[in-house]
């Protein structure tokens, strides 16, 4: 009776067993099917605009990876236009996209959008702007962008030669006379940079070295809406005209972006500037853009901040593709992204100080751009 009674309860073990096993392997079968479901899907990838050549390079740049990896991709641009912005990414869900990377207009404008995505288990990787106000929002790739604004300040500090290359303390005293430009105040990047500049040249302000002559310090006052470079041009031009008049000269502007760094330069051109007898004074930028790397030859813009976009797509990308095959992607930045909601994974690149000394070791010898290119 007991060695029946053993024989029963080995063999419930047996068939314990047996379920079990059988039960693995229907999970395992499921998971590599739902990654297998994934395979050729399509992915939508909105841009802001076609105005600036680097976001022409990351939607070219993120297309190519990912088509390379066998996926489809509805790559779209928005022409800096919400409504369209917002319409694209419903055709997007609508045509059953299977993860959506965007790179937002306005980082607060798209939620409903990313409801409908939430509602259709598609999973959105916001690109270099952070999405705003949104628990809908999985990943965000994009450069450390509070250190951009730290190398923005630096480098003007650099070009005043208030501070050497190597950060010492420099042979110029000051005062110098300097205007502050920011970007627009509907990308949350904008105030990054901002507050990564200000951290650098409020010592200097305080004790006297730099002035703002025009008194405009503040974020909101200095923020050009959709970073456009006519606006950024006629706050330049109203600059000179209504705190210039006296014969002070500007000796530095903080800009953040390329595209501005072209507009302001124009301005101060219309306004005598750019002479053997009056030179530029030292402006910054970001992006490495071709037309202001030509600028930054002809001794014109100072300095640009080089991020390149070739790793930004190549980052975005392997968070698509980890999510689409159910892993968890790499990020390195898990705690200062707040988006007003929630705080988003992020990963984060770095980014390089580039003016006339290095211009050719940065961008042409990485194959960033041809000496060709760049009209060299």
């Amino acid at each position: 009776m007991r060695l029946s009674r053993m024989g029963a309860v080995v063999s419930a073990a047996v068939l314990v067993t047996a379920l079990t096993a059988c039960g693995s392997s229907e999970k395992t079968v499921d998971k590599e099917a739902g990654a297998a479901d994934n395979k050729g899907a399509l992915i939508g990838v909105t841009m802001p605009t076609r105005t600036s050549e680097r976001w022409i390079s990351d939607g070219d740049n993120v297309k190519k990876q990912l088509e390379d990896l066998g996926y489809k991709v509805d790559l779209q641009y928005a022409g800096d236009d919400i409504p369209t912005q917002t319409q694209q990414l419903d055709n997007q869900i609508t045509k059953g996209a299977k993860l959506l990377i965007i790179a937002s207009i306005d980082g607060t404008a798209i939620t409903t959008q990313l409801e409908n995505a939430k509602a259709n288990n598609i999973p959105v990787i916001a690109y270099d702007r952070l999405i705003r106000n949104s628990p809908n929002v999985d990943y965000y790739a994009t450069f450390d962008n509070f250190k951009v604004g730290v190398q923005q300040a630096t480098s003007l500090l650099t070009g005043l030669k208030v501070l050497n290359a190597d950060g010492s303390k420099g042979s110029a005293k000051g005062p110098f006379n300097v205007e502050l430009f920011a970007g627009s105040p509907d990308d949350n990047n904008a105030t990054f940079f901002f507050n990564g500049a200000m951290s650098v040249l409020k010592p200097y302000l305080d004790d006297g070295t730099l002035v703002v002559k025009s008194k405009q310090t503040d974020f909101k006052t200095v923020a050009i809406l959709r970073w456009q470079a006519k606006t950024a041009q006629d706050r330049m031009e109203n600059l000179l005209t209504s705190t210039y008049r006296d014969g002070a000269k500007v000796d530095g502007v903080l800009s953040p972006y390329d595209g501005l760094s072209i507009g302001i330069l124009s301005a101060l051109k219309s306004n005598g500037y750019g002479t053997p007898a009056q030179k530029y004074p030292i402006v910054t930028g970001q992006d490495a853009e071709a037309a202001s790397v030509k600028s930054i030859i002809a001794n014109e813009q100072y300095s640009t901040i080089y991020k390149d976009t070739r790793q930004l797509a190549k980052t975005t990308v392997e968070m698509a593709d980890a999510v689409l095959k159910g892993q968890k992607p790499q990020t390195n930045n898990d705690k200062d992204y707040n988006n007003g909601v929630k705080v988003v994974p992020s990963m984060l690149l770095n980014s390089v100080i580039v003016d006339k000394s290095n211009y050719k070791k940065e961008l042409v010898d990485t194959g960033y751009y041809t000496e060709a290119q760049l009209g060299q």
